[in-house]
């Protein structure tokens, strides 16, 4: 694994230093946030025993997540984009800072913390992929994409596991506390590494509703805003929900870091293959594929859940996602990269698809919690899981008709590196 990382940036150092230090701060940030995150949902279900409880929290932080990144898309084009992002690590900080000094009130202040969460992740978001955006070239954007999933797999893996063994072996909350205090510290970090960054400020009026409208005659840019809805439809639920079931199934914190552990480290394993093997041409072919996984893998734990079950569709996850993820977003990327005035408005693209992301967020809960006042809670969730668990299947019959560029690679390779380099 870590040869393959040298070999990304031993190959691309010299092309373009900011996309390593990118790396990094992402990195970084999932550090924090796998170390920390894992257990607010557990912390809270403890506090109340109610899914609706978990579910407010997690709705809240969708909503404000969208709100956050108009927010923060309207601030881009008059402060640079890496004091966004540095705004963005502060209300995670604040975030964390306000559930330890609360404590047994969290799951009181429910959708105050989710609040918090959603804007600190809307504005590092934000910010983070406007630069992903700036700094990937079309022939660099699936390695990144890999290496980052690489990256984010392992914080994943080690985090989790990491966090709840010191919780399972510290008294009281001390154990918290120092996880947050770790988190505090890759934050900090992560603020550090964006100095190094040139910077390359927005310019120009945030033209949101400009960029929606473009999906009317852009179908490419529609096609990508649908399929992400969709995508949308299965993480709000399956966000927090297995969080809790896994937990539920075997009462221990330590179960779930070591759940989210061998998740995390099949990932890693594949998001390396993806890398390497999933070429442009394949990219569709490998979207319906993991979409067909992910789809099947809810059949695993519907009918009967044990810790047994509950692995076995870790197993299948952990290849699927990275199958499907690394050319869905160097796709979406792509086509972004070849939009109306794509240079000017980059930062209204990136918006209105993460508009429409948590829009499939926000309605999978929201139903949800309609579904558990009006349904007993043993009937309606198993269907819920069913049909919203299609979203990443539904992804591939949105973007199975993306075309991109002509016919001629060469002429591809000379357009797009001579508009990349205008763009910088």
């Amino acid at each position: 694994m870590f040869q393959q990382i040298n070999n990304f940036f031993q190959k691309h150092k010299i092309e373009n230093r900011d996309l390593i230090i990118l790396l990094l701060i992402g990195g970084l940030y999932s550090g924090g946030i796998f170390l920390s995150n894992t257990f607010v949902n557990v912390y809270i279900w403890k506090q109340s025993g109610e899914l609706i409880t978990i579910a407010n929290y997690n709705l809240a932080s969708y909503i404000f997540q969208a709100l956050a990144f108009v927010w923060a898309g309207k601030l881009s084009k008059s402060i640079d984009r890496i004091l966004i992002l540095r705004v963005g690590i502060l209300f995670l900080c604040l975030f964390f800072v306000c559930v330890l000094f609360i404590g047994e009130l969290a799951a009181y202040y429910n959708f105050i913390l989710g609040c918090l969460i959603g804007i600190g992740y809307g504005f590092f978001w934000l910010a983070f992929h406007v630069m992903t955006f700036e700094i990937t070239e079309p022939d660099t954007r699936d390695m990144f994409n890999g290496v980052f999933g690489i990256l984010s797999s392992f914080a994943g893996m080690v985090g989790p596991l990491l966090a709840g063994f010191i919780i399972s072996n510290m008294v009281d909350d001390v154990g918290y506390n120092v996880i947050f205090g770790i988190s505090f510290l890759l934050f900090a970090c992560a603020v550090i590494a964006s100095f190094f960054i040139v910077r390359k400020g927005s310019k120009g009026l945030f033209a949101m509703k400009h960029i929606a409208k473009e999906r009317k005659r852009n179908k490419n840019w529609k096609r990508i805003l649908h399929s992400h809805f969709f995508q949308g439809l299965r993480e709000g639920i399956f966000g927090f929900y297995i969080t809790i079931w896994v937990f539920l199934v075997t009462n221990s914190e330590l179960a779930l870091g070591t759940f989210n552990m061998f998740l995390s480290g099949l990932s890693i394993v594949f998001y390396l293959i993806a890398a390497r093997f999933i070429k442009p041409h394949l990219r569709k072919k490998s979207i319906l594929l993991g979409g067909l996984l992910l789809f099947a893998s809810i059949f695993i734990i519907i009918f009967e859940v044990n810790y047994s079950l509950l692995m076995v569709y870790a197993v299948i996850i952990g290849i699927a996602y990275p199958i499907l993820n690394v050319p869905f977003v160097s796709m979406t990327f792509d086509v972004i990269g070849k939009a109306y005035k794509a240079a000017e408005m980059r930062v209204e693209y990136i918006v209105i698809r993460e508009i429409f992301l948590n829009l499939g967020r926000a309605l999978s809960i929201t139903v949800f919690i309609l579904g558990i006042v009006l349904f007993k809670e043993e009937q309606i969730i198993p269907i819920l899981l069913v049909v919203f668990g299609a979203g990443h299947l539904a992804i591939y019959f949105f973007i199975k008709n993306i075309q991109i560029g002509t016919r001629n690679p060469k002429e591809i390779l000379i357009k797009e590196q001579i508009t990349d380099e205008k763009n910088r």
